[in-house]
């Protein structure tokens, strides 16, 4: 897809959230994907957590990075599945103002290449929350490369063509 060179590239200012009930930061390898990733992409990281798998808690956290004026975009890695601790996409749906579906959905077309019929137990999930974007991702680094090399990394890119997420910033909380 085409990097327009002519246009000024634009960091933005994105928070990891890793939900486990396992992980800690030393072995939080996808949360670590992400954050090289969005780095080396020119991307800046604003903020870093790890949260249980609970639904309040999650929320509580949405709540508090969609409001920081200092964070432009929340991935959340982990809890994506369908088992009773899996609630991150419930999460969303209560700090969403729109969904964003073809996220999920481009997601799993593009882990069935590499995992097969094994891509529709992932909820992964999209949305913009008070001006906020947030993409879940599922919590495996297989999944969070997927995401960010195949969607992620072009539109979270201002030059990205023929358009991109970063480009309607300005424009997410109009009415």
């Amino acid at each position: 897809m085409p990097i327009d060179e002519s246009r000024a590239f634009i960091p933005v200012r994105i928070a990891v959230l890793t939900i486990s009930d396992t992980r800690g930061l030393a072995e939080d390898r996808s949360g670590d994907t992400l954050i090289e990733r969005l780095e080396k992409a020119g991307h800046i990281l604003a903020a870093r957590s790890i949260e249980r798998d609970d639904k309040l808690a999650i929320v509580a956290r949405l709540h508090a990075w969609i409001d920081d004026g200092q964070i432009d975009v929340i991935l959340t890695t982990g809890g994506t599945g369908v088992t009773g601790r899996d609630v991150t996409p419930e999460a969303l749906a209560q700090v969403q103002d729109k969904e964003i579906p073809g996220f999920g959905e481009l997601f799993r077309w593009l882990s069935f290449q590499t995992i097969g019929t094994s891509t529709i137990q992932s909820r992964a999930t999209a949305c913009v929350a008070r001006g906020t974007y947030i993409f879940a991702l599922p919590g495996s680094t297989g999944a969070v490369k997927d995401a960010w090399d195949g969607i992620l990394l072009s539109q979270l890119d201002s030059r990205f063509r023929p358009c991109n997420f970063v480009e309607l910033m300005p424009r997410l909380m109009e009415r």
